[in-house]
């Protein structure tokens, strides 16, 4: 029966060129760029690199205090993240690093701009970074604020060209030269909690991290000994939140959570709105939209495709065939227009991603099409084929077959 649908599906789309053309280039147009779009947010938030013990980490990327009609909101200060938390039991290890500030500077007369952050010594045991050569900041060159720095591979051959090795070399950043001590894998840029051109010891800041207040420049990640300590280590965190003790008057409560990668990445610093429950509302009603306008265009021609059926459609239902039958067909009809439009937006999907990446657009964020993004892009085919489909073939299936003869 399928293999009978499936040859009256090309037929009729043999029949009228144009309208298949229309079709098939609103169906693979939509799916590329929401292909493109699915490839990005799962590399965005799929790629573990050099988080890769996401699974088993808690995420502190702000703080907001709150009073009548007035409220204040930042990264945290590393006085907050360093006193407090080293306090709880259930974290085996702290890691603090600033948020990448920008500076220019030059090389041959040549304007190299810099993305420079701050660490601790934990940073470099949570995280994984692939030394590509040397080794990370220690902690006693972070206690002696050793001008020491580890910088990434794009900033070795930006910075020193063609040579054999970076370590031991000195690079400027904010005016001040730092002794190379490590290269490490490049990061992309929106992974903003690990990216950086160069990582210095936070002692070696020139803003005080001695200072005693809540807010300032700094995000925390928590590790667990394991998976199963998760909760307690967020209740744990949780628990010392609410014992703080007010450093403004202006203010009476203070919001701060130790939360998974996707939150803290969306967190939007404000606690009546959800960062997650907004990326969602944004990302469905953009995909909503933008399915809206094809999907329309498709209903319209299918209907106007029934329309030039209907003698075949009271054909059928004069010797027998149920409204049930009729629709199931024309669904299946439309499931493998929408199916093949999906093959055109694959190919188109690859090459449209490859060309994103040849052009760098985003440095070191490579955009590929996984297994993910081939399952979502089936499930929006299906979606699409279903949504485009069910209408016209309602419409179909009520046909009457005197009507539909005498319209021939």
């Amino acid at each position: 029966m399928l293999k009978n649908y499936f040859k009256i599906a090309i037929a009729v789309l043999r029949r009228r060129k144009f309208f298949t053309f229309i079709s098939l280039f609103g169906i693979s147009f939509t799916l590329t760029i929401l292909m493109v779009l699915t490839a990005f947010i799962n590399k965005v938030v799929g790629d573990n690199y050099p988080d890769k013990k996401r699974d088993r980490s808690l995420y502190i990327s702000g703080l907001q205090e709150t009073g009548k009609g007035t409220s204040s909101s930042s990264a945290l200060s590393f006085y907050f993240l360093d006193h407090f938390t080293k306090n709880l039991k259930t974290p085996v290890k702290i890691g603090i690093s600033s948020s990448a500030s920008t500076t220019n500077t030059y090389v041959n007369d040549k304007k190299i701009a810099v993305h420079y952050k701050y660490t601790n010594a934990a940073y470099w045991d949570i995280l994984e970074y692939d030394f590509l050569e040397g080794k990370p900041l220690t902690k006693q060159q972070i206690d002696n604020a050793e001008k020491v720095a580890v910088i990434s591979e794009d900033m070795k051959n930006e910075y020193f060209g063609d040579v054999p090795t970076a370590i031991g070399k000195y690079i400027e950043a904010d005016n001040v030269k730092y002794r190379v001590c490590g290269v490490v894998k490049n990061v992309p840029i929106t992974s903003y909690m690990t990216f950086s051109d160069i990582y210095l010891p936070y002692t070696v800041s020139k803003s005080d991290y001695k200072d005693k207040g809540y807010l300032g420049n700094y995000t925390g990640i928590l590790l667990a000994g394991s998976k199963a300590d998760l909760p307690k280590m967020h209740d744990e965190f949780e628990q010392m939140v609410q014992k703080l003790p007010m450093e403004n008057k202006s203010f009476d409560k203070i919001y701060c959570h130790a939360q998974s990668y996707i939150a803290s990445f969306v967190n939007t610093g404000n606690e009546s709105q959800s960062g997650v429950a907004l990326v969602l509302t944004i990302l469905g009603t953009f995909v909503f939209l933008f399915m809206l306008l094809p999907t329309l265009n498709l209903v319209n021609i299918n209907l106007t495709r029934i329309m030039e059926r209907s003698s075949e459609i009271g054909v059928r239902k004069a010797f027998g065939a149920s409204s049930k039958t009729l629709v199931y067909q024309f669904i299946v009809e439309n499931i493998i227009l929408t199916l093949l439009g999906g093959l055109i937006g694959l190919v188109l999907s690859v090459i449209a991603l490859h060309l994103i990446n040849s052009a760098n657009l985003i440095p070191n964020l490579e955009l590929s099409v996984d297994f993910m993004v081939l399952f979502i892009g089936l499930l929006i085919c299906l979606f699409f084929g279903l949504l485009s489909g069910v209408y016209p073939a309602w419409r179909m299936s009520k046909l009457n077959v005197v009507s539909a003869l005498k319209a021939q």
